[in-house]
């Protein structure tokens, strides 16, 4: 049996100051890597709400588009990098998990997952995606009753607080806390007066609810809990919007309505002039909230939770047990339309998925185009290609390939390891390109037994430096830039928007920039290029890793290793793997080899640079895949016949 509303609303507070001190690194991560480009926010039933404040604090904090999905809104992947959150209490519904089924195969730049049960349906999803970031808030309260309350609340706040701690804004998340302390006591004298001031509105039928910009999630709440749970009538507009024709229904049916305006200090004057032109009959109630645009956001949701409870108990419903009708329950379980995966004759689905990779456009549609043929010609011949030779060598990119990008300082995962000890031991030797220095040399030797180190080869600072895995004086650490260098160097740090939008580490042949929280990689790229044009540089290149820019000088590149790995091995065959193989990702010129695999991001070029992982898989998984498709023969290492199919 579901729980009585009215208990439910008493852990609010509970349930917030556990938003304040749970643990949120892992969804900084997500929020930091989400921060440089658009999101899509996908909700249905009460996690819509959900998703509605996230797109709205996505855009209020990076400044970058944020917008709202159902389920049902999940189709055509986007042409341009997007980064997809999904949020579901439960994790077991039928919408968000063919949302999520589609969404994976579809591998977006980014894929979260933000559910408050471990053990659902979604998170396994997640788990079987290892490059989705599965974001595990159970609230302390429990499951819901019928309406999301206290996961609603917890998914929101704790969102809050990571975009603003991870912007570095702790002040306003403080400033939040406080001006809600006196919205979670149900004693308070603000909230006695919020339930005094509205009572007037339960006589009658239809509640019309008018919002500025930040407290627009109440409102949208509101609507949601209304109708759920048959509370009554109710509709939703800003106060600019309900001007253009919206209150023609006080016009005709101003009797059985009432007004409720929700608002912060900073709209209360076009809140006021708005309200004092509706016609003195009509039920008027006034919400002032918070003045923080982030305050005001969750003080509108708690005023949502709040008399959605005065409502119901007006009107004779327990919102939190309002009873389920057979033909609902029917209605709950039916699952989403299939999208038309149309199969191939003859194609397998990693192929298929490789096509699609390469070319931007499903193997249907290049069927239809009767543009198909050569594209399954181009990846059946790389294929067939990669089977022939023994390879004496491994070139492997690091961040994004060997240590996921999102914990690129953690330890070497064993799985990982394990593979380069077999590799090593079946006599193949490995060269790392890396765009970092000491710290991958220090990581592989703690990963890799004392034995091996003399056949493995790093390529420090994109190819700047290269020295065996067991010079321990390697690399050159100095952050001094070179005389080549240094002027840039300079002007880098002076370009007033990169100073404080940007983390700039100067090294002997190499510029990192990184993008603080709120800067777009695009903007980074384009303040970084305006410098160089301004300081007349033609001397180096320019490229993307998976979490910075580089700028090195134009002798130094990653092939530089695929040049030292190769005098130790004559003539051998070279295997190349890495993450960022589209130009100017920083794996390009690594990735223009003969026989190069990427396990994300790919070339143009349909001769090499191909993505054959397994659908719905990218990174460490797919390095997983390929490295354990080889096995050892003489000589080195080949492609299992049946491999990569």
């Amino acid at each position: 049996m579901a729980k009585p509303y009215a208990a439910e609303i008493a852990r609010l507070a509970e349930t917030f100051a556990w938003a304040g001190d749970v643990d949120i690194a892992a969804l900084r991560r997500a929020v930091r890597t989400a921060g440089g480009m658009p999101l899509r926010a996908v909700g249905s039933g009460g996690s819509l709400t959900a998703a509605h404040a996230l797109a709205q604090l996505h855009q209020y904090v990076t400044r970058q588009l944020g917008v709202v999905a159902t389920p049902l809104d999940v189709t055509e992947p986007s042409a341009l990098p997007l980064a997809n959150w999904l949020l579901s209490a439960g994790g077991s519904n039928v919408d968000i998990l063919g949302a999520a089924r589609r969404l994976a195969d579809q591998e977006p730049r980014q894929l979260a997952m933000l559910c408050g049960r471990s053990d659902s349906p979604l998170s396994d999803l997640a788990r079987a995606h290892p490059f989705v970031d599965l974001l595990l808030f159970p609230p302390p309260a429990g499951k819901d009753g019928f309406l999301a309350t206290n996961s609603l609340l917890g998914f929101i706040a704790v969102l809050v607080r990571s975009y603003l701690l991870e912007l570095g804004r702790a002040e306003e998340w403080e400033e939040v806390r406080a001006s809600l302390a006196p919205l979670l006591d149900a004693e308070s004298t603000q909230i006695e007066k919020w339930a005094t001031t509205t009572e007037p509105m339960w006589q009658r039928g239809t509640t019309i609810v008018l919002h500025d910009a930040h407290s627009r999630i109440g409102a949208i709440d509101l609507e949601s809990k209304f109708t759920e749970a048959a509370v009554g009538n109710l509709q939703i507009a800003d106060f600019r919007n309900f001007a253009h024709g919206r209150h023609h229904w006080l016009a005709k049916r101003g009797d059985a309505s009432a007004v409720l305006a929700l608002y912060s200090p900073k709209e209360a004057d076009l809140a006021e002039r708005t309200l004092t032109l509706l016609p003195p009959e009509i039920p008027v109630a006034r919400l002032e909230l918070p003045q923080s645009p982030m305050a005001t956001m969750l003080a509108s949701l708690i005023a949502a939770l709040r008399i959605t409870g005065w409502a119901g108990r007006a009107r004779g419903i327990d919102p939190g047990r309002p009873g389920v009708p057979e033909f609902g329950r029917k209605l709950y379980h039916l699952p989403l339309p299939r999208i038309a995966g149309r199969r191939i004759a003859n194609l397998s689905p990693r192929h298929a998925a490789a096509i699609h990779r390469k070319a931007g456009v499903s193997a249907a549609r290049l069927a239809d185009a009767g543009a198909l043929a050569r594209w399954r010609e181009a990846v059946e011949n790389f294929r067939q290609r990669l089977l022939e030779p023994v390879f004496e060598a491994i070139a492997l990119d690091y961040d994004g390939t060997l240590v996921d990008t999102r914990h690129r300082f953690d330890a070497v995962r064993p799985e990982i390891k394990d593979q380069l000890i077999r590799l090593l031991g079946a006599g193949v030797k490995l060269a790392i390109a890396t765009g970092r220095g000491a710290s991958v040399r220090r990581e592989l030797q703690t990963a890799l037994p004392k034995s091996l180190w003399g056949n493995v080869l790093i390529g420090y600072y994109n190819g700047a430096e290269i020295a065996e895995l067991r010079e321990d004086n390697a690399p050159d650490g100095k952050d001094e830039p070179c005389d080549e260098l240094a002027a840039l160097a300079l002007a880098l740090r002076d370009q007033p928007e990169l100073a404080g939008a940007a983390i700039q580490s100067d090294r002997k042949y190499q510029i990192t920039l990184e993008a603080r929280q709120g800067l777009s990689e695009s903007r980074l790229w384009d303040l970084a290029h305006e410098v160089l044009l301004t300081q007349g540089m033609r001397n180096v290149i320019v490229t993307r890793s998976s979490h910075s820019i580089d700028i090195v000088l134009q002798h130094v590149s990653k092939a530089n290793v695929l040049a030292a790995i190769r005098s130790r091995i004559d003539d051998g065959a070279v295997l190349a793997m890495g993450d960022r193989g589209r130009w100017p990702g920083n794996d390009y010129a690594l990735l223009r080899e003969p026989f190069a695999l990427s396990v994300d991001e790919i070339s143009v070029d349909p001769r090499t640079c191909w993505n054959l992982g397994q659908p719905g898989q990218r990174g460490l998984q797919v390095t997983l895949e390929y490295l354990g498709a080889l096995e050892p023969c003489e000589g080195g290492v080949r492609f299992k016949a049946d491999a990569l199919l």
